[in-house]
């Protein structure tokens, strides 16, 4: 009888994009060819029929699309008139185009700690960080999973501060059963290769129920131009490629099912690892997360990647340093400690492969070697 060895055991790769593209290839290329045909490179008809398209998938007014997530979130901030000395108070723990959006229009990036069990702003911290300086909250529904949504908004509203929603990672989020991204004022979407909604290349997208706002981020992303060679402010060069714009098209109208099938990733997740010592990640009662990462948490999370890796399993570590520990905002002031929740979490927090075209017998494989590396 024939033995399989570890050699042969084959890996589990922690994304496979090559998957998702396979099935997808003929009408992906249709879609490239007839924006080449056009010569619509910047922009274009495929562009215009996304930005409608994500709209409605959104529940939301308008769509207006940009070269990347940290593109949009740049000018939503422009869009509410934040300026140098301003404050904006978001969350250390995320990727750091979140922070680059208030600092590029010379705001001021104010962190506070997170939820232990979501890894999203702390709400009940909020309030008491509100100076006279503070002109939005930008939280991060971060990993898919919406943020708490409610008492932010009323926060808001009693301070009258508007609500910056980046949803660069939530695609088809829900939060008391409504698709995030039309909760606050304006939201940014990303669109890089990785993300559940991801381009062939950067892409990015602003999305308001405001048509005045819209109006002006089409402006803004176009050298500050509404009509060609007339420029009423300074603008930048943040437009769509028509190609982002043609292949976005066609993998949006796959998006609901993709979205079920993290879920029944992450479900399976939930079930085979629940005698794990790893802190598994929550569902709040009012989220519906659309599982763009599905991290664990534990004291020993240097040990498992390496043993996972071992093994052939993919796994990466996200934000393993909180942003307010980074040199590029060491003006700032933070320090180790100021944010504990955080600052744990980042030393704990491990990724494992979650994406729709990951079988039953990968996410065995990834559980049993979990099992086995505790049992060591």
């Amino acid at each position: 009888m024939m033995t399989t060895t570890a050699k042969e055991i084959p890996a589990v790769p922690y994304l496979d994009l090559p998957a998702q593209m396979r099935p997808l290839r003929r009408e992906i290329d249709d879609a490239i060819a007839r924006t080449l045909d056009n010569c619509s490179f910047c922009l274009g008809p495929d562009v215009v029929q996304f930005e409608k398209d994500f709209a409605k998938f959104c529940n939301a007014n308008h769509c207006v699309a940009f070269n990347s997530g940290t593109s949009a979130l740049h000018v939503a901030l422009l869009l509410l008139d934040i300026k140098p000395g301003d404050e904006v108070i978001t969350t250390p723990s995320t990727f750091v185009a979140t922070s680059w959006a208030i600092s590029y229009v010379g705001a001021k990036p104010v962190y506070l700690d997170i939820d232990d069990a979501t890894f999203n702003l702390n709400p009940a911290l909020v309030e008491k960080a509100i100076t006279p300086r503070t002109k939005a909250i930008m939280p991060v529904h971060l990993y898919g999973h919406p943020f708490d949504i409610d008492p932010l908004l009323q926060i808001c509203q009693k301070h009258h501060l508007p609500l910056v929603e980046d949803a660069a990672q939530a695609h088809g989020a829900k939060y008391k059963g409504k698709v995030v991204g039309t909760f606050g004022s304006l939201s940014g979407f990303s669109f890089y290769p990785g993300k559940n909604l991801g381009a062939y290349g950067e892409g990015g997208a602003l999305v308001t129920n405001d048509a005045d706002l819209a109006t002006r981020a089409r402006s803004l992303r176009e050298h500050g131009s509404r009509e060609r060679y007339y420029h009423e402010e300074v603008g930048y060069n943040y437009r769509m490629e028509g190609i982002q714009g043609a292949v976005l098209g066609v993998k949006l109208k796959h998006l609901d099912h993709w979205t079920r099938e993290r879920r029944r990733v992450a479900h399976r997740y939930h079930k085979l690892l629940a005698e794990t010592p790893l802190q598994l990640p929550i569902e709040a009662p009012y989220a519906e997360s659309a599982y763009h990462l599905y991290v664990v948490r534990h004291p020993r999370r240097d040990e498992l990647k390496k043993y996972l890796e071992s093994n052939k399993i993919g796994c990466a570590l996200h934000y393993p340093l909180p942003l307010h520990l980074q040199k590029c905002y060491a003006s700032l002031g933070y320090k180790a400690g100021d944010f504990p929740i955080a600052e744990k979490a980042a030393r704990e927090c491990l990724s494992l492969p979650i994406y729709p075209e990951l079988t039953d017998d990968q996410i065995r494989r990834v559980t049993d070697t979990i099992e086995e590396f505790f049992r060591k």
